[in-house]
């Protein structure tokens, strides 16, 4: 009997003794499973792409037209008109892109360091230090609006920091440092650090999380100081976290506008007038879409060009840690 089970649990055989090819699955109307999260994800890259895709080549379609509700009658295709104004008829075009790169190397560097050197602190262990990383993050929370409307009454000449600064024998009263060519530049400068240095501190503490720290250990055991400790193994590990967060934030520099225009509208004088804040201008209140349309196609392809050239040269994601 128990032969007989044993026969009747085994696999069949061929004539040779060895057991035959496993049987392939049939072709059916089923859908092959290598398709199946392409098809699962299918509906929200088609809603991905049609509100991304659509504005972009509305975008460039118009940037060859003449679109300007306030002067319908030069309504039309234009060709590359509005660009050849750009680069040669257009003095503001130059003056807005060079402040701009302006500020997103100052805005990224000072970002970059501070954020960095906020990160190595509340990465050590010290009493308080989850008050201290939520007090650290929490400017990020803030909208741009609010911290712009936040910066517009610190910078009140009435009843902002200068007034108090007044009292104590510092500067004049009714000094408005948003509406002097000399301080504008600072004065926006320190509004915009205020909100953008917890965005690196937060991306580098997190990597920061996953150093070992057996590294640490070994390099102390051999006598490295904490100044090497720092350039020969926090700095290699950070390298693309560093990479990432600057491209990051230099794009989104770049295309600040919110808190520019809500503290000083680009002024005084044009003083902090960025491309992206001359295209809104252009749009908004000229009326001028189509020149406007040709603008943010310039700014468009001067970011990728500079995006894939930073990419390009420091070596993302092509480093050992």
């Amino acid at each position: 009997m128990a032969q007989a089970a044993a026969v009747a649990e085994s696999p069949p055989r061929t004539r040779h003794g060895t057991p035959p090819p496993p049987k392939r699955p049939r072709r059916g109307t089923g859908t092959h499973p290598r398709r199946l999260p392409y098809l699962l994800i299918a509906p929200a890259a088609l809603l991905m792409l049609g509100f991304i895709a659509y504005p972009v080549l509305s975008v460039f379609w118009t940037a060859l037209q003449h679109a300007n509700p306030t002067k319908p009658w030069r309504n039309g295709f234009a060709g590359l008109d509005n660009f050849t104004e750009i680069f040669s008829g257009d003095p503001l075009f130059w003056g807005t892109l060079t402040f701009s790169l302006k500020w997103v190397v100052v805005e990224v560097g000072l970002q970059l360091l501070f954020g960095l050197a906020l990160a190595l602190i509340v990465n050590q262990t010290f009493a308080g230090r989850a008050l201290a990383r939520a007090l650290v993050f929490s400017p990020w929370a803030v909208s741009g609006v609010l911290t712009s409307a936040i910066w517009v009454l610190l910078y009140n000449s009435q009843t902002g920091i200068s007034r108090y600064l007044a009292d104590a024998g510092i500067g004049e009263y009714g000094t408005s440092w948003l509406s002097d060519t000399g301080t504008v530049f600072p004065a926006v400068v320190v509004a915009d650090l205020w909100r953008g240095v917890p965005f690196f501190a937060i991306l580098i503490l997190a990597d920061l999380q996953s150093v070992s720290k057996d590294l640490y250990e070994a390099a102390e055991v051999d006598g490295a100081s904490r100044f090497r400790q720092f350039f020969h193994i926090t700095l290699p590990h950070l390298k693309d976290a560093i990479i990432l967060s600057t491209l990051l934030r230099a794009v989104w520099e770049f295309n600040n506008v919110d808190l520019l225009y809500t503290l000083t509208g680009g002024g005084p004088a044009g003083e902090t007038t960025t491309l992206p804040l001359y295209i809104a201008n252009t749009s908004v209140d000229a009326h001028n879409f189509g020149y406007a349309s040709a603008l943010t196609t310039v700014a468009f392809v001067i970011l990728l060009f500079c995006s894939l050239v930073y990419l390009r040269l420091s070596k993302f994601g092509g480093g050992d840690k």
